[in-house]
C-alpha cells in the first residue's frame, strides 16, 4: 500500500493512494525500461563495432572467406536487430518520460508550479496522465512510422 506524503485529505492520508501509487509504478517502469533500453542498445553497439573491425583484419589475413562473410553478416543482423527493437530511440523516449515523472513529483511535493494552490491532487492525477498518453501516443508513432518504411523498402 502506498500513501501520498503531503496529502491534502485530512483523515484520508492515511487511506491507499491511486494516483501516487501510478505515479510511483510508472515512474520506476519507465526508469527501469529505460536503463534496460539503454544497456541492450551499448552491449549490441559495442558487439557490432568490434566485429565489424575484424572483418578487414579477417580479409588482409587471408582467413576462408566463409569466416570473413559470416562475420559481416553479424554486423547486418545486429544492426538489423537494432532497427527492429529501436533499443537507442525508446530508451531516450522512456528517461524523458522517467524524468518528466520525476519533474511532476518532486513539484507536487513542493507544493510548487502547477500544484501551488487549487486541487493539488487532480492537477497530479491529470498532470500523469498526461504525461503516460504523451510517451503511449510518442511510442505508438514511432510503431506506425516503421511499419510504413518496412512496407515502402518492401
Amino acid at each position: 500500500m502506498t500513501v501520498m506524503p503531503n496529502a491534502d485529505f485530512g483523515d484520508q492520508a492515511a487511506q491507499p493512494d491511486p494516483t501516487w501509487e501510478r505515479l510511483e509504478d510508472q515512474l520506476a517502469w519507465y526508469d527501469s525500461k529505460s536503463a534496460r533500453a539503454q544497456r541492450d542498445y551499448k552491449r549490441v553497439k559495442i558487439i557490432e563495432l568490434v566485429v565489424a573491425a575484424a572483418v578487414p583484419v579477417l580479409a588482409g589475413l587471408n582467413v576462408r572467406p566463409a569466416i570473413t562473410a559470416s562475420a559481416a553478416a553479424v554486423v547486418v543482423v545486429l544492426e538489423g536487430l537494432q532497427q527492429l527493437y529501436q533499443w537507442h530511440t525508446n530508451g531516450t523516449q522512456y528517461r524523458s518520460t522517467a524524468e518528466a515523472l520525476k519533474h511532476e513529483k518532486y513539484l507536487y511535493q513542493a507544493q510548487a508550479g502547477p500544484y501551488l494552490d487549487g486541487d493539488r491532487h487532480r492537477t497530479l492525477a491529470e498532470r500523469l496522465e498526461g504525461l503516460i498518453s504523451q510517451e503511449h501516443a510518442k511510442w505508438t508513432q514511432g510503431q506506425q512510422t516503421k511499419g510504413a518504411e518496412a512496407k515502402h523498402q518492401g
